[in-house]
């Protein structure tokens, strides 16, 4: 007499675990960076052209603001604001409007993986991106520069006015990448934007030197508040009397950061999307 094993029947328990979402998280930040990397443009573009702005502006403008300040000193602080603004605002806005185009987001979103993976993985990439701008410009500065750099508390705020600073340009740039009608267009759609913010924020020349209706209109964007709570960690507090308020007013720099997080969330909500217009 012989017997027969039971049919396993589908769905007894036999398939494969799906993967968490922490490690769906993970795999998708891991794909962001390498991708990110393996483009020299974007390398070049977002790592290199800071330190290269630094270079050639310590160098040349090499003079005394008083106080035993010199320009670097005072033009690291904007610097490091314009690095995290492009490892944020513009590498987001320029590289979504290219996978848009291309066909990649709207092949991520027909894939099993969560939506909010890929806006993960983008966050991971501007995080990871920033610190390496910030620590590369920080050890140039100080190696070749004599930069001072902030002591005790002052790093507490340099890490929150960064921090800040980077989500709320993050999202402002997912929102941005919207606007470009394609991913041929984005980087002329985008570049001009960032560098106009550049000019009048306090980036390459004092803020104080700047006509004031400039300074109205780079006060509406997070640029200007970035670049001016970094600079109250990297110059001493005489040189607060500089700015249009007379001090570094930390408080409000915290308040419009804060609130550009909140109108660029609100923003990319309404205005992302997953393919080009007509697709």
């Amino acid at each position: 007499m012989t017997t027969t094993r039971p049919a396993r029947e589908a769905g007894s328990g036999h398939e494969p675990a799906l993967p968490s979402i922490a490690s769906v998280y993970r795999s998708r930040a891991v794909v962001e960076l390498k991708e990110f990397f393996r483009q020299r443009e974007s390398v070049v573009f977002t790592l290199l052209l800071p330190v290269l702005l630094l270079t050639v502006f310590g160098a040349v403008l090499d003079f005394d603001l008083g106080e035993g300040v010199s320009f670097t000193q005072y033009f690291m602080a904007g610097i490091i604001a314009a690095g995290i603004l492009g490892a944020s605002l513009q590498n987001m806005a320029i590289s979504i409007a290219t996978e848009r185009s291309d066909g990649t987001l709207k092949h991520l979103a027909g894939t099993p993986m969560p939506r909010s993976a890929f806006f993960v993985g983008k966050v991971v990439q501007v995080l990871a991106v920033t610190v390496a701008i910030i620590v590369v410009l920080l050890l140039i500065g100080v190696v070749f520069y004599g930069i001072d750099l902030p002591s005790g508390s002052d790093w507490l705020v340099f890490a929150w006015v960064s921090a800040l600073g980077a989500a709320a340009c993050t999202l402002l740039g997912i929102a941005l990448s919207s606007l470009a009608k394609n991913g041929r267009s984005a980087s002329a759609t985008v570049t001009p934007f960032a560098l106009v913010l550049q000019f009048i924020s306090g980036v390459f020349f004092q803020f104080s030197e700047i006509p004031t209706w400039m300074q109205t209109v780079a006060a509406v964007f997070p640029l200007k508040w970035m670049a001016q709570g970094l600079r109250s960690v990297f110059l001493p507090d005489a040189l607060a009397a500089d700015e249009p308020a007379g001090t570094w007013e930390l408080g409000r720099v915290a308040l419009v950061l804060a609130v550009w997080c909140v109108v660029g969330l609100l923003l990319c909500v309404k205005t992302f999307r997953w393919q080009d217009r007509g697709q």
